[in-house]
């Protein structure tokens, strides 16, 4: 076999590993990035991306379908599925595209292959060997299909992007991130949706406000979510059995019980790398995993499986390694993090739940309206606010919206929230009149 010499291979070429080797490569390194699948990862392939594409066509559709509300004379004539698939995937190609110019730009070397450790200091790709100092692991996840019976009747979050006809009737199964937002767009577009949930409210573990209202609303717009819900099996005719009935009559049913890392093919017992249970890899605080030069980001983790948690950590991870920054690490306190439901959803901190468990003397402050964009129209949402202060100086420990906006909104408040915020301070704030982002700093 021949043999090449790196300072850093990444396998994986999705958020976290790109970011890893672009930043190396700013620091001189030699680099490797290896990806057994499509450059971009999940977020650009079927994830954010794709899915931000379908939320806005979703609310483009209701845009047309409220626009009666403010005096229009407007109908739908007709929507193309097929037509909005294939516009997505140009718009998607062109990314992955434009990453082949970019590595090489940057003077990465982009191998296209399955990545396995030979050791930790040694990995191959087919025939060939490439030796590094710094390994870091980044292969992501993929969807989780539950062992039992039928269950490949249906299809994964994944498959939903493969889908060149709309159905008209689908089943979700699962209440999380994936779940609710895939039944918002499929809602919104003109298919009848049914969400299975097995805890006993959709969001388990989200604030009690945004499980309030994202069922309440989802229902009103014709949604119907069986919650306690258990699984027992799938026919081949796509009617689906659980313990509290049988429900029939689906086009698609989607698979959306959470994701599962991408790490039994990769040698990690060569090179002695340590996994949890569940195949998680398990770092410390800088990422780095039971093997001190061998490093682990992303969903690969199982923690905060975001996008910008990924990036930011191979950032980080990068500059400790390459430019001096010894103690340069990702906090994995008061992330961020946006639902895209309908209407969307912002969140940071702790919920009033985990608050109440950690600290002895919060108090609770908020708000629920409807949104002005919505006040003419047949059909409305709810928006609904929630600041949970701590102590006496009132130091904003979560920050909870749902309504028209909050994916924006809560960008800047939690850069407050971030450099410890009080609720003072955002009530000496100047409120912007009239938005509904104004009600975070005029709550009472």
């Amino acid at each position: 076999m021949n043999t090449t010499q790196y300072d850093m291979i990444a396998i994986g070429a999705g958020s976290g590993g790109l970011s890893a080797v672009e930043r190396a490569s700013e620091y001189g390194m030699k680099c490797l990035l290896i990806e057994a699948k499509t450059v971009g990862g999940t977020c650009v392939n079927v994830g954010c991306v794709p899915k931000k594409i379908m939320w806005f066509a979703a609310n483009t559709a209701s845009h047309i379908k409220n626009a009666k509300g403010f005096g229009f004379d407007v109908e739908q004539n007709d929507f193309s599925w097929k037509e909005l698939k294939r516009k997505r995937d140009i718009y998607i190609k062109g990314i992955t595209d434009w990453y082949d110019g970019y590595l090489q730009k940057l003077g990465i070397d982009y191998v296209n292959g399955f990545a396995k450790l030979i050791d930790k200091n040694t990995v191959s790709v087919g025939d060939k060997k490439y030796t590094t100092k710094h390994i870091v692991l980044a292969t992501g996840g993929e969807p989780f299909v539950p062992s039992i019976r039928g269950a490949e009747y249906g299809i994964t979050s994944d498959d939903f992007f493969e889908l060149d006809i709309m159905p008209s009737k689908v089943a979700v199964i699962g209440g999380g991130y994936i779940g609710v937002e895939l039944s918002g767009v499929l809602n919104s577009l003109g298919s009848r949706v049914e969400i299975f949930v097995r805890s006993e409210r959709l969001l388990r573990g989200f604030d009690s406000i945004i499980q309030d209202t994202i069922e309440k609303d989802y229902s009103e717009h014709g949604i119907e979510i069986h919650n306690n819900t258990k699984i027992k099996s799938i026919s081949e005719d796509l009617t689906v059995n659980t313990d509290s009935g049988v429900f029939s009559n689906f086009d698609k049913i989607i698979w959306a019980v959470g994701r599962k890392p991408l790490t039994q093919h990769l040698g990690l017992e060569s090179a002695g790398v340590n996994t949890d249970g569940k195949g998680f890899i398990n770092t410390d605080k800088f990422q780095t995993t039971n093997i001190d030069n061998i490093f682990a980001l992303g969903d690969v983790t199982g923690r905060a499986a975001l996008t910008p948690v990924a990036i930011a950590a191979g950032r980080r991870l990068s500059d400790r390694l390459y430019n001096g920054m010894t103690d340069r690490h990702l906090s994995y306190n008061n992330i961020p993090s946006v639902i895209f439901s309908h209407p969307p959803i912002g969140t940071i901190g702790f919920t009033e739940k985990e608050a109440n468990e950690k600290f002895e003397n919060i108090k609770i402050y908020k708000s629920e309206f409807i949104p002005m964009a919505d006040a003419l129209l047949e059909f409305k949402t709810t928006t609904a606010i929630k600041l949970i202060c701590e102590g006496e100086n009132e130091i904003i420990v979560g920050c909870h919206i749902i309504g028209h906006g909050a994916d924006e909104m809560l960008q800047g408040f939690a850069v407050a929230i971030n450099m410890g915020a009080t609720k003072k301070q955002f009530d000496d704030t100047i409120a912007i009149h009239p938005t509904s982002a104004e009600e975070v700093v005029t709550l009472r």
